[in-house]
């Protein structure tokens, strides 16, 4: 089986954010950036499949700017991809997800593909709309907010089941297709030091990024930080229950939210 992970560079969730001189997009400088949280359980599933089809192999994809998107590329290696691409967004990268799901698609279709794995949406901007458009530009059925993903040898058929308001819907289709995964078998593994060492020195398979066909159907206005949070206000007590009489007590005569 041939599998294809889309893996996107975000923030680490304690990096201290600023905002640009332009105010539309947070400034990168100093910023350290990790696989997105789903894009981490998307890695995490490519690799089981792989370990429970023999001969599968695992391609990780990134689209963006450097050094940030080499730098995933390398971590989703250590923990086990087989071939690594770098989609090259240039110093100029688009906060836009249909040019970054046009640009990952033209990446992703000369390449043998059973499957398109992405997390079901990435923790900067959550549009949660790469999966969906990689599948419309692949001409592939494509399946969000997926769990239990698993391979039916008997029947060459995917079986999933897709989370929803509702309830959990089951599902079964024919590979290729695309997948916005919403959680692994488990929880996503953690590379040995052995591995990432050897990351640093494997090949990454670098492409430009295809020209726009047209301007971008979105892009950022403003980008502004919350207001700061005052001090927690600590609460001495000696029992539970003092502890709640005292919480309520604030509440109420203090932060007004109770009659």
């Amino acid at each position: 089986m041939e599998i294809v992970v889309c893996v996107k560079p975000v923030p680490e969730a304690e990096t201290r954010l600023r905002v640009a001189t332009d105010g539309t997009r947070l400034d990168p400088e100093g910023v350290k950036f990790v696989l997105a949280g789903y894009d981490e359980s998307a890695v995490e599933q490519a690799l089981l499949l792989k370990e429970a089809v023999p001969g599968s192999k695992v391609h990780a994809i990134a689209f963006g700017p450097p050094p940030r998107a080499e730098e995933i590329l390398r971590a989703a290696i250590a923990l086990g991809c087989d071939q690594a691409t770098w989609v090259d967004a240039g110093s100029k990268s688009s906060d836009d997800p249909i040019v970054a799901a046009r640009a990952l698609a033209a990446a992703i279709a000369p390449l043998p593909h059973d499957l398109v794995l992405c997390g079901k949406q990435a923790g900067d901007d959550e549009a949660g709309l790469v999966a969906a458009a990689l599948g419309a530009l692949l001409n592939l059925p494509d399946f969000g907010y997926v769990v239990d993903l698993r391979w039916d040898p008997a029947r060459s058929r995917f079986t999933f089941h897709r989370a929803t308001e509702s309830g959990q819907e089951a599902w079964e289709t024919a590979a290729p297709c695309v997948v916005g995964l919403q959680q692994a078998w488990n929880d996503p593994r953690t590379a040995k030091l052995p591995a990432i060492l050897k990351s640093r020195k494997a090949p990454i398979a670098k492409t430009a990024a295809p020209a726009p066909p047209g301007p971008e159907c979105s892009a950022p206005e403003k980008f502004e930080l919350p207001v700061a949070r005052t001090g927690a206000k600590m609460i001495e007590y000696k029992t539970p229950e003092e502890a709640a009489q005292k919480l309520v007590r604030i509440l109420r005569e203090e932060a007004k939210v109770f009659p």
